[in-house]
């Protein structure tokens, strides 16, 4: 049964790393439902995504057994549900 699953990774800042961590979903036929990037503060050549996915838990664990594969990424966390992605974004953005 397909729901929604937070996918929060770290990685190196570089001009093809979202294309590849795309290609993967994409290649699964999974769902990205919202998706949200960003530079580290104290290291531009760092940075972040956290993605909402709509998938089955099996699909989610495989998309995150390939990200952790590409070179630049870092770290993944996967997580159920959507509340991880609403907290990370609120921390990120900055409401004046």
């Amino acid at each position: 049964m397909k729901q929604d699953f937070t996918i929060q990774l770290s990685s190196e800042n570089n001009f093809s790393v979202l294309n590849r961590i795309i290609n993967i979903l994409n290649r699964r036929r999974v769902r990205i439902k919202k998706l949200m990037g960003f530079e580290d503060d104290n290291d531009f050549r760092k940075g972040g995504i956290i993605l909402l996915v709509h998938t089955t838990a099996d699909l989610a664990e495989k998309c995150k057994r390939q990200l952790e594969k590409l070179i630049e990424v870092e770290e993944v966390c996967l997580s159920e549900g959507s509340t991880l992605y609403l907290e990370q974004t609120e921390r990120i953005v900055d409401v004046d």
